[in-house]
């Protein structure tokens, strides 16, 4: 019953996230379609009130359990994030808005950008790991809430993983292509740095030494001869 609730709010989400969005922008209601995505948290609040009442029926808690206590962390953390980033697309490409903003992909700006979606991680596999914790309080043997604890592990393990994800972006920012090569680009030309003739050398038996061509010399103004004869005075 859990893993089907948990495929119906997944599917609930998009299907309120799709008719939200087609509201607000095709059928020109944006206060209805707002409130339809404001009702997004409610499938994460169902699904825990109905994890709670089957661990409070006698239900063995298993990996059923851990796995909605894990999606609802996730949704809680990236939820607003997805909607927002697909409310902007639908925008541009519904409404006539701007395009949407992409993330950086380069230099210290992406090392944020990756930095915060960590941040997010953390946030969701902390929630998550509080649930996980109160049902093994709830249950209270450590016998039965063993499958709990190992999903507090699997949290925390993504929280690891994401984390050198995101600190390999601080340590070694990535460039554009172009940047940082063994290759730099040739200065352009600029004064003095023209094309020069070469100067050829007569050379061989009977040759002079004396250079065939030379490079060509900016001509100079001529002396005007003086005024002859000389005027009065």
């Amino acid at each position: 019953m859990i893993v089907t609730l948990i495929v119906i709010c997944e599917v609930g989400f998009w299907v309120l996230l799709a008719a939200g969005l087609g509201l607000r922008y095709l059928a020109k209601m944006p206060r209805t379609g707002a409130a339809l995505l404001l009702c997004e948290p409610l499938l994460e609040v169902v699904l825990l009130v109905v994890t709670v009442l089957d661990l409070r029926a006698g239900a063995d808690p298993d990996w059923k359990h851990g796995l909605a206590a894990v999606y609802i962390g996730y949704t809680a953390a990236f939820g607003h994030y997805t909607v927002r980033w697909l409310d902007g697309h639908a925008r541009h490409r519904l409404a006539g808005g701007p395009p949407p903003v992409k993330p950086p992909r380069f230099g210290a700006a992406r090392a944020r950008h990756e930095v915060r979606l960590w941040l997010r991680t953390v946030a969701g596999a902390g929630l998550a790991a509080a649930l996980l914790q109160i049902g093994v309080w709830y249950v209270d043997d450590p016998e039965r809430t063993a499958s709990l604890t190992s999903w507090q592990g699997f949290a925390g393990r993504a929280v690891l993983i994401h984390g050198l994800i995101a600190l390999s972006y601080v340590l070694w920012p990535k460039k554009p292509k172009g940047e940082g090569g063994g290759t730099r680009p040739r200065p352009p030309p600029g004064p003095g740095r023209g094309r020069t003739r070469s100067v050829r050398w007569s050379t061989g038996p009977g040759g002079s030494g004396r250079p065939l061509s030379a490079p060509r010399r900016a001509p100079t103004a001529r002396r005007r001869p003086p005024c002859w004869p000389p005027g009065p005075g």
